[in-house]
Parts: C-alpha cells; structure tokens; sequence
C-alpha cells in the first residue's frame, strides 16, 4: 500500500509514511531499546528521555507544527538513503515506498538536527518519527496520546524486506489478517489501525483496477458506490492518466482526523479494495459499524493500538542497534 499526495497535503501523508515504516518492522531492523551493562534492559516508557532529554517532544513539536503551518492538511530504517554505488536498495528506494513525499523526510531531518542541538547523542531517528506522527495526528484533528520513549534504530534498512511486510491496496482480509497476527496486532488492530486512512490520498494505479477490470472481470468492483465509481473515472482512465493524480481516501472529510472513514466504507466510499473489504467481511463489519458510530471509541481505541505497534520487536541493546546523529545515514 503505498501512500502519497500533493505537496499540500504533506500532514496527512506524513501519518501514512509513519504507519508504513511500523508495519515493515522486521527482526533485524526495529525498534529497540536502552540498555547499560550489567543491568536488565529498560522497557518503552513515556518519561525514557526525562533525565537526558526532557523537553524533546516540545523540541520535535516545534518542528512539526510550523511543517503544519506551512503545508497544512519501529525503526527509522525507512529513513536510510541507499549508500551511492550500492547494489542493496535501501526501505526508502523500495518500488513500495516510492510516493513517499520528500516533506515527510525533511521535517525529521530538521527535528533531529534541533534535538541533537539541545540533546546530542540521546534521542534516536526512531522516537522522533513516533512523537511527530503523534503531533500530526492530533494537529489534524485527531487524538494527543502519550508517546513511549527509549527505542534505538535498526542497523538494517532493506527494500527487499518491504513488499511482504506491508498490506497492499488489494490486500484481501485474510491476507491482512495474517500480517498483522506475524506483527503481534490483532483483527480489532487491523480496523482501528485502517482507520489513519482518514487522512492521506492515494495515486490511481493503486485503485484502478477497482474502476474497470475488477479481478479480471472486466467490470468495476460492485462494492464501489456509482457515483464515485464516475468522479474517479474522470480522473483516472483506465490508460494513459497523469500518474501524478491521486484521489483522497477519505472522500467526505478528506483533511480531518475522524471517524467519517468507517461510515464511508460502509456506504461503499472506500477508496481501496482493502479498505471496503472491511466492511464486507462478517468477521471486520461489526467493529466497523460500531466505530463509524463513535469518533471517542475511535480514538481512544487509535491511541491503544498506536502504542502497541509502537512497541513491535523491541530489541535488547546497542549490539543490535544505533542513535543515528543523521537519520538518513548508518553510523
């Protein structure tokens, strides 16, 4: 599933581009957390930096609310550059991630600069891109939840380890559901995680399919509602389209994060095969309809799940990590 949008929309894509890089958490290359000789290994905690850093998450609000102002509406390997000369695709080059707009890296890249100015050596890539995805949630509208701190970043950033660790736009819900159960998450995560395509817009190859020849019967997907069935026919043909268009996924209340996601899907709004699914399958459709009711459940229920996927694979120490002083760089 791969996530883009246009430069105005550099808020709602910054979100997609966090939730794809937790999902693409791998053994090798994830969030890890402190430790110091002779002593057991710290968990995630929310006061991690208290001593050594404590005003980072004000630091990274700086950064991320005047990127917001400007262009309104875990493991930080897919940060890394590929090394010039490298046969080895680095997350960031992987054909998966390629829309990923070039905003969402600089507003990291400033926010560490400005915490290694105040706090050298401590905060890594990775809590950062965690306490700005947070920040940009709740300035577009959504939750402020509480980010645990204390995660290192991977020493491994690999494109070839994308495609199977993330969903796709036609992703079945069996296929999801085997994802997400190999991440730790469960079916009600699926639904409540789906729900950050409240923000965020898609190019059409990754719907078009859905407009014309829906799995191969040459017809539209019957799940799509007639009308936007022919808005986005006029904006993407089935060839020859401007490959730069993209099309929001939530298509009544595109720019906020709310609930409206759940009650598009259920009208037959969803802009990906994989997002209407969820409301098609008996085992989804009852969470479904019961968020689409109540944007308080949603988020309380976003910021539970936020925090258990930010805690995926969490490693024991620097043997297995590093504090990047640049997150597009190994050290």
């Amino acid at each position: 599933m791969s996530f883009s949008c246009y430069p105005l929309f550099s808020a709602a894509l910054f979100f997609e581009f966090f939730l794809l890089s937790f999902l693409a958490l791998l053994p090798s290359s994830d969030c890890l957390v402190n430790v110091t000789r002779g002593r057991i290994p710290r968990e995630l905690s929310v006061n991690f930096y208290a001593k050594s850093c404590p005003q980072v998450d004000q630091i990274v609000a700086s950064v991320t609310s005047e990127q917001f102002r400007e262009a309104p509406g875990c493991d930080a390997s897919i940060l890394i550059s590929t090394r010039q000369g490298s046969k080895d695709l680095a997350e960031r080059d992987a054909l998966d991630n390629k829309e990923l707009a070039v905003e969402a890296f600089e507003s990291i890249n400033k926010a560490k600069a400005l915490v290694e100015s105040k706090c050298p050596g401590v905060v890594s890539c990775a809590d950062i891109l965690a306490i700005a995805a947070r920040d940009f949630v709740h300035l577009t509208g959504g939750p402020y939840y509480q980010v645990k701190k204390g995660r290192w970043d991977g020493k491994f950033s690999m494109a070839s380890r994308v495609p199977s660790n993330i969903p796709h736009s036609n992703s079945t819900v069996n296929e999801l559901l085997r994802l997400f159960s190999s991440k730790g998450l469960t079916l009600e995560d699926l639904v409540v995680l789906s729900g950050a395509h409240t923000i965020g817009f898609s190019h059409c190859k990754h719907f078009v399919d859905r407009l014309y020849n829906y799995k191969g019967t040459k017809q539209p997907d019957p799940a799509i509602d007639p009308r936007l069935l022919k808005a986005l026919k006029m904006s993407c043909p089935q060839f020859g389209g401007n490959t730069d268009i993209v099309a929001p996924f939530d298509v009544t209340t595109p720019f906020s994060f709310d609930n409206a996601y759940y009650g598009n899907i259920e009208s037959k709004l969803g802009l990906l095969a994989s997002d209407q699914a969820l409301s098609l399958d008996p085992r989804t459709k009852p969470l479904v309809q019961a968020l689409a009711k109540d944007k308080q459940k949603f988020f309380l229920a976003f910021a539970a799940a936020m925090d258990k996927m930010g805690s995926i694979g969490v490693k024991k120490g620097p043997r297995h990590g590093e504090k990047r002083r640049d997150c597009s760089m190994h050290m």
